[in-house]
């Protein structure tokens, strides 16, 4: 009942949005021509965080959805990862992408493609991490719907967007400063991976400082929750026995 009880108290909606038209990294970011692929199909629009079941639900808004390698999931323009973190600990690296959290570390990520998504967790205590049950992913609309098997609650995000390639093993494409039709060219070699992030208003960018901040809740309320949960019963405690003493025998 108590843990019931504290599911309801830290899972809720979060909504984020993000500016159109900024789905070219530093700027500077050319994009592949073959197969031709739009800014709008790379470019986060949108994210939302809910509890699902026993799960949470992801929804990323995107300018469209394209599908230039005809993918199973209906789009395949883009890889989505998404990192879920809360206060205490977890990975400083995103995975892959060339750039550093800040505000926090995360313990799941998701990475969503149109050919297959994935879910991993970082063991308690750090180490590599753990794969999980696959989430299912939808397209409505311009969005994908993301539900995954992460506990509900509130927690810190970081969400980014690289053009999709199936010429990596990874399956995403990384910059770099050799031009090409099947390229994504940058001005440096080491530039982030994404062409796009969630970025908080107000934060610096990552393209230059390296490190994304996250949106959402960066710290855990649960112990706060539990606290304010052991101070009530404890006034009660201390109300009731006020009470009898006042009554006498």
């Amino acid at each position: 009942m108590l843990a019931r009880v504290l599911t309801l108290l830290t899972a809720a909606l979060l909504s984020f949005s993000d500016p159109a038209g900024d789905a070219r990294g530093d700027g500077g970011y050319v994009l592949p021509t073959r197969p031709a692929v739009s800014e709008d199909a790379l470019d986060l629009r949108s994210f939302q965080a809910a509890p699902q079941g026993a799960g949470m639900r992801f929804t990323v808004g995107l300018g469209r959805i394209e599908n230039p390698w005809d993918a199973p999931g209906g789009f395949s323009a883009g890889v989505t990862d998404i990192f879920v973190g809360s206060s205490l600990g977890g990975q400083r690296t995103l995975d892959g992408l060339r750039l550093n959290t800040s505000g926090g570390g995360w313990d799941y990520h998701l990475r969503v493609t149109g050919f297959g998504s994935t879910l991993e967790q970082v063991p308690e205590g750090g180490g590599t991490p753990l794969p999980l049950p696959a989430p299912t992913v939808r397209v409505e609309g311009t969005s994908l719907v993301v539900d995954a098997a992460i506990p509900p609650g509130e927690y810190a995000y970081w969400v980014t967007s690289s053009v999709y390639s199936p010429l990596t093993a990874d399956g995403v494409l990384r910059p770099g400063t050799t031009p090409g039709p099947t390229n994504l060219q940058a001005g440096r070699a080491d530039a982030p991976v994404p062409v796009d992030v969630l970025l908080p208003s107000g934060e610096g960018s990552p393209y230059t400082q390296g490190t994304l901040a996250p949106v959402g809740q960066t710290r855990d309320h649960r112990t706060l929750v539990l606290v304010a949960l052991g101070g009530l019963g404890l006034l009660l405690v201390v109300v009731a026995t006020v009470i009898l003493w006042r009554r006498g025998p």
